[in-house]
């Protein structure tokens, strides 16, 4: 998800090579697309060169957003609180549009992004997400919550960055980034070996399990990476938001821990 940050430090390269990953506040695109970036802090960037990073929403009119269904835990208003570590292996079950699909992380990977997501995962962060960023044979983005009061709580929440240890190959995650120590909440899913992304920075912490990715795969991506929703909006408005503009996107209908003891029971 990633969110669509960008690279700043590697805004000239992406702009040659037409890559950004990191989640902007704009869609990103593929290796001949930017790669993934995630929104910056406060100012709603617009990626010279798509890819998967974190996005954030650019200013709304509404005075009040729509909460989107209060499908996630109050513990998610509070990020500061959720810190636990994650276990050295976890596995996450995601039931989208399109399907069902696992993935196993191994938090010797990435460390850090493996106990953010699990905590993410474990308050439901990513219930009701859209993929709202999917570039054909590059990446499946997703990351910015459905609901605008849970997206504003972890606008500020960067954590550091982990060694790259593993290779974004197909079916990898990773956290979308806006430059160096910036990863919050967007991921993204490479749907192709993404060597690239590795001197970048990029750290995967999982991988999609099986015939998973055929799943992944069937997420829409009809509008393009220059045509889907703003960061910045979604992050303010949330799910009416994309409801209203990209109505074909695909979305998580849960996103929970599987095979850990109830962990993620509320």
């Amino acid at each position: 998800m990633i969110r669509r940050m960008r690279i700043v430090s590697l805004t000239a390269v992406m702009v040659a090579a037409g890559i950004i990953l990191t989640g902007c506040r704009k869609p990103e695109q593929p290796a001949q697309t930017a790669p993934p970036e995630q929104s910056k802090a406060e100012t709603p960037a617009q990626p010279v060169t798509p890819t998967p990073a974190e996005i954030k929403p650019g200013t709304t009119t509404a005075s009040k957003p729509a909460e989107a269904s209060r499908n996630y835990t109050k513990e998610l208003l509070s990020p500061a609180k959720l810190k636990e570590k994650a276990p050295e292996t976890y596995k996450v079950k995601f039931d989208t549009t399109r399907g069902e699909f696992t993935i196993s992380v191994t938090r010797a990977w990435a460390p850090l992004g493996a106990d953010r997501f699990y905590n993410l995962v474990k308050h439901h962060f990513y219930d009701g997400a859209a993929f709202f960023r999917v570039v054909p044979n590059f990446v499946v983005q997703f990351g910015i919550s459905a609901n605008p009061s849970v997206s504003g709580a972890w606008k500020h929440t960067e954590i550091k960055d982990d060694p790259v240890t593993q290779s974004n190959k197909r079916g990898t995650i990773t956290f979308a980034t806006a430059g160096p120590n910036t990863r919050t909440t967007q991921v993204f899913i490479s749907l192709k070996d993404n060597g690239r992304l590795d001197s970048m920075g990029f750290a995967p912490f999982g991988v999609v399990d099986g015939k998973g990715m055929n799943v992944v795969e069937m997420m829409y991506e009809g509008y393009g990476d220059s045509a889907g929703p703003d960061q910045d909006q979604l992050e303010k408005q949330g799910d009416p938001y994309v409801k209203k503009g990209w109505p074909k996107l695909d979305s998580i209908k849960s996103a929970s821990l599987v095979g850990t003891s109830a962990s993620d029971k509320h």
